[in-house]
């Protein structure tokens, strides 16, 4: 007689277990669920992402629910747990939160550049933020494409 010992799994395994289900036309549908950010009914994801059918939307919105990533709702179906890391919402936009930085940093260098620019004399602290602001500016403009580029919602 064997007695087996279930092993806890962690939750970054049941994570990955859960999001396994993300590809294709369940993606699509999960993206548009996120976006919408209300409850949306089958009919509604089907119009939206242009399915042959309702029974297609179900489909995978069957799927996303036994993997826990939406709920139903009275209303229709909404994201129970968010797999976009790094992402802001608003209204229906979904952007990288690295562009918030990217446009922190254009600001602060346009300052720089207009407003404390001394014409007679360059010192090396001017020279010193110019540097490091500008490099911000680029690694996070960088982030942010490579953020549009990789979800492509």
């Amino acid at each position: 007689m064997t007695i087996e010992v279930a092993k806890p799994t962690d939750n970054k395994e049941k994570a990955a277990d859960s999001t396994s289900v993300l590809s294709g036309t369940t993606l699509r549908v999960y993206r548009f669920l996120y976006r919408e950010g209300r409850p949306t009914n089958i009919h509604d994801v089907q119009r939206g992402l242009g399915l042959s059918s309702a029974s297609v939307a179900q489909y995978h919105l069957k799927k996303l629910l036994q993997a826990g990533l939406v709920k139903e709702q009275n209303e229709g179906y909404v994201v129970d747990r968010m797999v976009f890391e790094n992402m802001i919402r608003i209204r229906r936009a979904v952007i990288p939160f690295q562009i918030a930085y990217a446009v922190f940093f254009g600001t602060l260098l346009a300052v720089l550049l207009i407003f404390l620019r001394n014409t007679s004399q360059i010192s090396s602290v001017f020279l010193f933020a110019l540097t490091v602001n500008v490099s911000a500016l680029v690694l996070f403009s960088f982030e942010t494409l490579r953020s549009f580029k990789q979800r492509s919602i």
